[in-house]
């Protein structure tokens, strides 16, 4: 595992936007890819049309290889999970015991599992004792990856060596992995910013205006560090891609679910008028990650008002005013708190 040589198939749980995007560049870097789909007839859009139905208008190459069967991946030289936080479990709990020891399984999912408080590395490592478990997060959007654009994410694991293996393996000249050996700082970077996304939707759906947009992220960035850095995340990676790239584009975007989950809302919309047909991944991750600072003494008042408002405790007007109404003190003693 010193090098991508040996990584040359990969296994993709997962044939929505993002798996099918990441399929795709995988492909660019080389590797021949399984990517598994729970529907038959997604499965047989892509081997007749070679598009996936998810990530219209992109073309898969013939070293994408579509299919139902999960044993077809115990294959793979490494896996990539693309399913959501709360149905990562379940995925592996499908792999089982017939994945061979010591696979690289990494995940691609932003959250927290709100049963247990376990990061996706944490997930893996429990429902999976064998593999090697990874985490890959960054600001990226499944249509510009598909598309060849520009787009840089991070890739970690407790082991560097696996990590950076898993980088070389994936990495194209448009699809830059860069990595890390701080899996943890990573996990909260992704998990954390789509809680912001959704304040930062808010405060754009009431009309606030950008100042108020800019006010709640910079303060919401605080809260990520302080939680971050309570858990043993390195301060680089929160500055990094994962973290701080991710919330700026997260917080900045319509194409960003989580933005435009917190938009409906702001506009008067219910939970599940927002939600639409899925819900966003913050919304399932803000009561747990409120939760977890509580308990922690980790102050993070504006992942609490998002908890609040998901799970009506409390208006939406009511929240955001709230946050902007806190009281006044010196940056650097708010920064510390």
């Amino acid at each position: 595992m010193s090098g991508a040589g040996s990584l040359q198939t990969i296994g993709i749980v997962g044939a929505g936007a993002y798996g099918a995007a990441l399929a795709l560049a995988a492909a660019r870097a080389g590797r021949d890819v399984l990517l598994w789909a729970r529907d038959a007839t997604a499965v047989e859009a892509i081997s007749r049309t070679r598009q996936a139905p998810r990530l219209p208008g992109v073309m898969l190459p013939d070293s994408v290889s579509a299919t139902t069967s999960l044993s077809d991946l115990l294959a793979a030289d490494a896996l990539l999970l693309t399913v959501p936080t709360q149905s990562l479990r379940q995925a592996c709990e499908a792999l089982g015991p017939r994945l061979p020891a010591d696979r690289p399984v990494i995940s691609a999912a932003k959250g927290i599992e709100q049963r247990t408080g376990l990061f996706t590395t944490q997930i893996i490592a429990q429902a999976l004792p064998g593999a090697r478990p990874a985490i890959l997060s960054g600001p990226s959007f499944a249509a510009d990856i598909g598309k060849g654009l520009p787009t840089a994410v991070t890739l970690a694991a407790t082991d560097a060596t696996l990590a950076q293996a898993l980088a070389e393996a994936l990495s194209s000249p448009a699809f830059r992995i860069y990595h890390s050996a701080d899996p943890r700082g990573v996990e909260i970077g992704g998990a954390a910013k789509n809680v912001l996304a959704i304040a930062a939707g808010i405060a754009i759906g009431l009309g606030y205006g950008e100042s108020a947009r800019a006010a709640l992220v910079a303060r919401g960035f605080a809260e990520l560090r302080r939680f971050g850095q309570a858990h043993g995340a390195q301060s680089e990676t929160l500055m990094g891609l994962s973290g701080l790239g991710d919330v700026v584009l997260s917080c900045a975007s319509p194409q960003s679910r989580n933005f435009a989950f917190g938009l409906a809302l702001g506009q008067g919309r219910s939970v599940t008028q927002a939600a639409g047909s899925t819900l966003a991944e913050g919304a399932f991750t803000a009561q747990i990650l409120a939760q977890m600072a509580q308990a922690g003494g980790v102050d993070m008042p504006i992942a609490e008002a998002v908890a609040g408002i998901i799970d009506g405790t409390i208006g939406v007007r009511e929240a955001v005013t709230g946050l902007l109404a806190r009281p006044l003190r010196a940056e650097r003693e708010r920064e510390s708190e």
